[in-house]
């Protein structure tokens, strides 16, 4: 009794182990199919067999088997958020790296993944939003803008980053938020251009909503769908749509008010 309870010790362990590293990285914008591949090798470097996992959007179903006492252990954990934070996914990759080549043991994996979840963004938000700024200036010259239109358009894509950021924190509802910064964004390009700075008001409009083009979420939708992940393609197309309704909506609103 003493060793079968050793043993299922263990197995809960790599279980919690393993859950959590999907869980950071389908959080931050990993493909579910680098999420499967991943839990599996760690729980085969385990010493585990007969293992599952099924990753998709939303959640996570990891089992397998002890080769001694043949029984089954199968878990689920469920994916609210999703984020974009990359450093995180290859941080978890890192970790996972370790473990399978037995650097680490099965507490210091668990206390690693439980720093890298804890741990703050790797940039500042002021420092975000001065980025998604340059970006927006960047592609409103990038698509035809003058010289004059970057400050409008650097205005108005820092306006739709804070807007998003700050209505999803409060109405997490990631859709409504993209809705009002595109709605934002949108209006202070055209009220900039309507007092005289800047000119070209759709390239001023296309750098305002840079910051919220579902770049991450579409291209890890065509990566899913080419591996066979069908399920996890298409809803994370879907979900690349959906952003897209709501940015364009927000966007024809502003028209219709203003113009």
């Amino acid at each position: 009794m003493k060793i079968w309870g050793e043993i299922m010790g263990k197995a809960d362990d790599v279980m919690d182990i393993c859950l959590l590293a999907g869980q950071i990285m389908l959080t931050y914008g990993a493909e579910t199919y680098r999420v499967e591949e991943t839990l599996e090798r760690m729980a085969k470097s385990a010493s585990f067999s007969n293992i599952h996992c099924f990753a998709t959007t939303t959640g996570i179903f990891l089992s397998f088997e002890e080769k001694k006492e043949k029984e089954d252990l199968m878990q689920m954990v469920r994916v609210d958020d999703r984020l974009q934070d990359l450093g995180k996914v290859t941080d978890v990759n890192q970790v996972s790296r370790q473990f399978v080549a037995g650097d680490i043991t099965i507490e210091e994996a668990h206390e690693k993944l439980t720093a890298i979840a804890k741990a703050p963004m790797q940039y500042p938000l002021w420092l975000i939003h001065i980025a998604a700024g340059i970006a927006g200036g960047g592609f409103s010259y990038l698509f035809g803008g003058g010289w004059f239109d970057l400050i409008p358009a650097f205005i108005a894509a820092v306006v739709s980053s804070i807007v998003v950021v700050e209505f999803e924190r409060h109405l997490k509802v990631r859709f409504a938020a993209e809705f009002t910064a595109a709605f934002a964004g949108g209006t202070t390009a055209i009220l900039l251009v309507l007092i005289g700075i800047g000119s070209n008001l759709d390239q001023i409009i296309i750098g305002s909503l840079m910051p919220l083009v579902p770049g991450v979420p579409l291209t890890n939708a065509v990566r899913d769908l080419m591996s066979g992940d069908l399920l996890a393609g298409v809803s994370r197309g879907a979900e690349a749509l959906l952003t897209s309704l709501s940015i364009a909506s927000g966007i024809a609103l502003t028209i219709s008010v203003f113009l």
